[in-house]
């Protein structure tokens, strides 16, 4: 391919609001074009790698029995409606009506569509276990699309649905496919982070997401010292300290203006971690509105998202001081100690409450707290569990690690479902003696173009990404340098002798200067970078560079051929 005929631009300064590597380089490159906040068109470099992803990505599928297929984009609400998911997820599932006026979707996942499809082909447990995969364009109505390709509104994802009789044969295939995905990263030169994670809006019992570790990342990982344990920080779990002591009579004091956990500790001469804090949410659960008042250790953080799935319900709302008030409590001194019981108020223990003892904590009265409460003494709730956000320093669950903490972006997910779907939307099959049964299901997802833009985070410099050999867009970068015939006759013969190998090969013919060039060179990433000039050829020579690599050396032309082929393995 000749530069000069490609459809290439590049931008010597960084575009405004591009902060992550992937995303300048990606637009400074020329591999995409924004069109919109979230949506990027795809320009010809950037659909050469994702291409390449694309058949690492079906090259591994095959190999562990997946079955492609290819399922619509826009679907009947009715489906969703089946699942549940319909009314459970909010304005990022983008709903229409089509000219008949029916509820329509633009999918953001195919769980609905992949399980109608499976109970249209599966009759009999003779068909199991089977995995159907496709590359397949979502969209997300995404409130905070950023950082270029790692959070769009519009993407591919490849994501695959394994179909299984019981949870044993989904644990076997699981594994196969974890190793898959190690593959397929491996092959795009990352090594991730495995970590277990929430299942969110895909529901199942058991999820893990593969991490890229970077500064850039918009998640936090929380990650054993000892390599024992890690987990994506919404669920992540860790080993509190207690203090165990006999409990102290109640003690009601005066704490006039004092609402804050600091404000509190520093009049009653505590530490944070012997106060007890109120966090109070609105939920809705059987379409009844309710207050959910969660009790945390006063130098703990609530994670959100552990309460959500212990409440099973799709969203948490800070409640408004209004609402508070309406059941008895003071925001600034809320407490559950002698607060009436209500059908609409739901009390929440941190193990940090439950297990505590003389904890600090507010009287339901305005400028009063309460000293040495002591859950079950002094107020008692069924709802008791792991409710508090993990943090850097904190002990490992084994108490045998501390805790630390890194950012990441996420490059893939696998979801052991269960039969979240398949059940609710009537999927079965006959076993040997004649009976329904509902199978399990496995779910496995990798976005393409956030899979290109991780790879640029983990494998770049100043001046661009350096791409690794199985998903560069060419093989070699072939440059020019000065226009003498001897010089441009030389590059066409090497140019149609590397590519009669096999080789793809992008040869820089613009009337540039060589500095310009080689600056679009690394913008371009390609491993190697051939140099042909009149000084090099009088000894019969080109400079040969590694991408990676700062200096050039010096190669008889004669040996070019071999040499790429040793480096890309074809030898």
């Amino acid at each position: 391919m000749l530069v000069s005929k490609y459809l290439l631009k590049t931008l010597r300064e960084s575009p405004t609001g591009a902060e992550l590597p992937s995303h300048i380089f990606l637009l400074r490159g020329g591999y995409v074009k924004q069109l919109a906040s979230g949506l990027y068109s795809i320009l010809p470099l950037g659909k050469r790698i994702l291409t390449k992803i694309e058949a690492v990505i079906r090259d591994e599928m095959e190999k562990v029995a997946g079955q492609e297929v290819d399922l619509p984009l826009v679907q009947p609400a009715e489906l969703w409606m089946e699942s549940g998911r319909y009314g459970a997820i909010g304005a990022e599932l983008l709903r229409f009506k089509d000219r008949s006026e029916h509820h329509m979707v633009l999918a953001m996942t195919h769980e609905e569509a992949i399980t109608d499809l499976a109970r249209y082909m599966l009759s009999s447990y003779k068909q199991l276990p089977f995995m159907i995969w496709q590359f397949k364009l979502k969209f997300r109505d995404e409130p905070r699309a950023r950082g270029g390709l790692v959070r769009v509104r519009e993407f591919v994802m490849k994501d695959a649905y394994s179909f299984h009789r019981d949870d044993a044969d989904l644990d076997s295939y699981y594994q196969r496919m974890y190793q898959a995905y190690e593959n397929i990263f491996a092959r795009a030169g990352i090594k991730p982070i495995v970590v277990k994670s929430d299942t969110g809006i895909m529901g199942g019992k058991i999820a893990h997401e593969f991490m890229l570790e970077t500064g850039h990342g918009e998640d936090y990982l929380i990650i054993a010292q000892d390599g024992s344990y890690s987990a994506n920080q919404e669920i992540a779990e860790f080993q509190r300290v207690h203090t165990k002591a006999d409990h102290l009579p109640l003690e009601k004091v005066a704490t006039p203006g004092k609402k804050t956990i600091e404000e509190v500790s520093a009049l009653l001469a505590v530490k944070p971690e012997q106060t007890m804090k109120a966090v109070m949410y609105e939920v809705e659960q059987d379409k009844k509105r309710m207050l959910a008042l969660v009790l945390i250790r006063g130098d703990l953080d609530v994670s959100d998202v552990k309460v959500r799935n212990y409440l099973k319900v799709p969203w948490l709302l800070p409640a408004q001081e209004d609402f508070i008030r309406s059941f008895g409590l003071v925001p600034g001194y809320a407490s559950a100690v002698g607060l009436a019981e209500r059908k609409d108020l739901l009390v929440l223990a941190d193990f940090s409450v439950s297990e505590g003892n003389n904890l600090v904590g507010g009287a339901n009265e305005e400028g009063f707290h309460l000293k040495h409460v002591n859950f079950r003494r002094d107020f008692n709730t069924p709802h008791c569990g792991d409710f508090a956000k993990a943090q850097a320093g904190y002990l490992s669950p084994d108490g045998k690690s501390t805790l630390r903490a890194v950012r990441g972006i996420e490059i893939g997910n696998i979801f052991k479902l269960g039969t979240k779907f398949s059940e609710s939307m009537g999927c079965n099959y006959l076993d040997e003696s004649g009976k329904h049964q509902t199978p399990t299901m496995g779910c496995y997802g990798i976005g393409i173009g956030r899979l290109m833009a991780a790879a640029i985070e983990n494998s770049h410099d100043e001046f661009g990404p350096i791409w690794p050999k199985e998903i560069t867009p060419f093989h070699v970068h072939l440059v020019n340098i000065g226009k003498e015939p001897e010089v441009l006759e030389t590059c066409a013969k090497l140019m149609q002798e590397w590519e009669s190998q096999g080789l793809e090969v992008l040869f820089d013919d613009r009337d540039e200067r060589p500095g310009v060039k080689f600056k679009d060179a690394d913008l371009w990433g390609i491993p190697v970078r051939i140099a042909v000039g009149k000084k090099g050829l009088v000894e019969g020579k080109a400079e040969w560079k590694l991408r990676k690599d700062k200096e050039f050396s010096l190669v008889p032309t004669a040996e070019l051929a071999q040499k790429l082929a040793i480096f890309y393995g074809r030898s």
